[in-house]
């Protein structure tokens, strides 16, 4: 078990910002809506089904949280679509309903089994990127590239930084140790499919750094947003959403 550091990460003014922007949107119904288990989180939501693509798997973020649903990702979702692309956004069940580690992570190889063919792109943000990344290592064909904004790639420094109170440890749990470690970080397991990792140079929720670690570590490419936090390239019509954009297309 790694030693926790005595400093933390909390969201700050220019996250809190580009979060009250995305979440002034409001939801966005899906077009469909399709359960992959019997729990009411194991469900996948659709939009621009009818649009030329390509297919885009989405996978939210909000530190693996009960708190945090996918709601505040369907303008996103919505926005996508309209430009085109075939997007599932998938949701998972959380730390507070019978999520945590291996089931949060089981239920997005159960949501990706869903959807059939693997998508052109796998995108995970924050902890939805560990999610991605945990999936590009252990699924053969996860996606042809796995894409991730904001991402907690490497789990064990979120635990020493103690990343939202400490959210590191309360996914894993009782499951903690060193088994659970090697397993669900992605600084320990090799991708299978390409990855590029995206991340705002102004991001105080999850530090820059975690993204510079995981590209060093396993070769994949890193891109910048300058004086971006976590948030920006997720509000719909915005340049930083512009820049996801082009990537994903």
């Amino acid at each position: 078990m790694p030693r926790a550091s005595s400093v933390r990460w909390r969201e700050g003014p220019l996250s809190d910002s580009e979060l009250s922007a995305l979440l002034e949107a409001g939801r966005v119904a899906p077009e469909r809506t399709e359960a992959y288990g019997p729990h009411q989180d194991q469900v996948v939501d659709f939009y621009g089904e009818s649009g030329p693509g390509p297919d885009i798997a989405v996978v939210h973020g909000g530190f693996w949280r009960q708190e945090w649903d996918r709601g505040h990702l369907t303008p996103f979702a919505s926005a996508l679509a309209a430009r085109g692309m075939r997007v599932a956004l998938i949701e998972y069940r959380r730390v507070g309903d019978g999520g945590g580690w291996p089931q949060t992570a089981e239920d997005v190889q159960a949501a990706l089994d869903l959807l059939g063919a693997p998508p052109a792109v796998l995108l995970g943000h924050s902890a939805g990127g560990q999610l991605a990344l945990h999936a590009a290592a252990v699924r053969e064909r996860a996606a042809a590239r796995v894409l991730t904004y904001g991402a907690v790639a490497d789990l064990q420094r979120a635990w020493e930084l103690r990343l939202s109170d400490g959210a590191a440890a309360a996914f894993l749990g009782r499951a903690a140790g060193p088994e659970a470690w090697a397993a669900a970080d992605p600084m320990r397991l090799l991708p299978r499919v390409p990855v590029e990792l995206l991340h705002g140079t102004a991001d105080t929720d999850v530090p820059l750094e975690l993204s510079r670690r995981y590209a060093n570590n396993w070769g994949a490419r890193l891109h910048l947003l300058p004086g971006s936090g976590h948030f920006a390239a997720l509000v719909p019509h915005t340049p930083a959403f512009g820049v996801l954009a082009r990537m994903l297309a």
